[in-house]
């Protein structure tokens, strides 16, 4: 039973026990009457419906309360089940987001171990090709040394060899001129000149 009809109830029961007023003459006649059925018994029954009605709201306010009761619960569980799943979600994107950021350090570690082991091998490499050109150029530096000493020896005998050939000219060119002086004819001579024996 509804508040509704607990409340239509008591009212009905206020009507049966307040009966309508007259006027004039039956002013009297409904004191009377009322005295009249002021009996015992009717009060009793009155009191009766009364408490039953009471009963009856209080049963209704009861049942209204174990239901509200029952909703609550009820979203007090659909809540619980919510957070639970909410939960459950957050531990898996925390422990895909562990996963994730110990797979980042691993292979931040990785690079970091690869770039130190190809920056050793390029460092080697650099100061490998630094000792060579290093004696490339000590190398470089004794060829040219070399080459430019052969150079000026070379000049010198050149030097040498323009001079002895200048030498034997002019003595080519005194012995021949002192040969031809030598074997030309006199002027009154009427004999074939002879053999020179310078040339012979």
């Amino acid at each position: 039973m509804s508040r509704v009809r607990a409340g239509d109830m008591a009212q009905q029961l206020k009507d049966s026990r307040m009966p309508p007023k007259t006027k004039g003459k039956g002013r009297k006649a409904a004191t009377r009457k009322k005295k009249k059925n002021s009996s015992p018994g009717v009060e009793a029954e009155a009191k009766h419906r009364l408490v039953l009605l009471e009963k009856e709201l209080l049963q209704d306010h009861l049942a209204l309360q174990r239901e509200e009761a029952c909703r609550a619960k009820a979203s007090e569980d659909r809540l619980k089940q919510r957070l639970q799943g909410l939960e459950a979600e957050l531990e898996r994107t925390q422990s895909e987001g562990r996963a994730v950021y110990a797979e980042m350090s691993r292979q931040r570690q990785a690079l970091q171990k690869e770039l130190g082991t190809r920056s050793k091998r390029l460092e080697e490499e650099v100061r490998g090709l630094r000792e060579r050109l290093e004696t490339c150029q000590r190398e470089a530096k004794t060829a040219r040394e070399e080459a430019e000493r052969a150079l000026r020896e070379q000049d010198g005998t050149l030097t040498e060899l323009r001079a002895h050939v200048a030498h034997m000219e002019a003595k080519y060119e005194e012995i021949l001129h002192v040969s031809t002086t030598t074997c030309q004819p006199s002027p009154n001579s009427h004999n074939p000149p002879s053999l020179c024996p310078q040339l012979m």
